[in-house]
């Protein structure tokens, strides 16, 4: 994707995402059903990498899981969303982290409250953060069809554009052992 046309997907995303902060659209969604759908089949990029989970780090991918379920999301947007979990904090919920915090990122996502993804109060709150971060991606024309890297990447603008795709196996199996629990 050019960086104009990022640039334009990326403006007009964060215009919804404002106006979603102010209008509650989130709540619209949680009547909606979660969609029953069979795992997604997954087609890894590249050298994949795998952590150990503590119970903090656990209950941060099951905070995700639930959250995309509250958003009617299928389970590709679970995957998405905890393997740039795993890339921006290790399933970490972070707060300031001083000099080694990048700009004023936060949370699980390492949003930046200066960017409009919301208060750091906001930020921090793993199921606010997610379903941020799940608005963002709904914005993406075809991000259930395209590479999750390339889908990570259009929402979350980072300075290493590919490094999402090493935690795809990883999110997946999270996914795949959590969704239905």
């Amino acid at each position: 994707m050019n960086t104009m046309l990022r640039k334009s997907v990326l403006g007009i995303a964060g215009l919804a995402f404002t106006g979603g902060v102010f209008a509650g659209p989130v709540a619209a969604h949680a009547a909606e059903p979660v969609h029953s759908t069979k795992p997604v089949a997954v087609s890894v990029q590249g050298a994949q990498s795998k952590i150990d989970l503590n119970d903090e780090q656990l209950a941060n991918a099951k905070a995700i899981i639930a959250a995309t379920k509250k958003a009617g999301l299928p389970e590709r947007a679970a995957v998405i969303s905890i393997a740039t979990s795993l890339q921006e904090s290790k399933l970490e919920n972070l707060g300031h982290l001083g000099d080694r915090n990048d700009h004023d990122s936060l949370g699980l996502f390492q949003q930046r409250p200066s960017s409009g993804w919301g208060t750091p109060e906001q930020i921090t709150d793993p199921e606010y953060s997610t379903l941020a971060f799940l608005k963002g991606l709904k914005q993406v024309d075809g991000w259930d069809k395209m590479p999750l890297t390339e889908a990570a990447q259009t929402v979350q603008v980072s300075a290493y554009p590919d490094a999402y795709a090493q935690w795809e196996q990883q999110a997946a199996d999270i996914v795949a052992h959590n969704w239905n629990s």
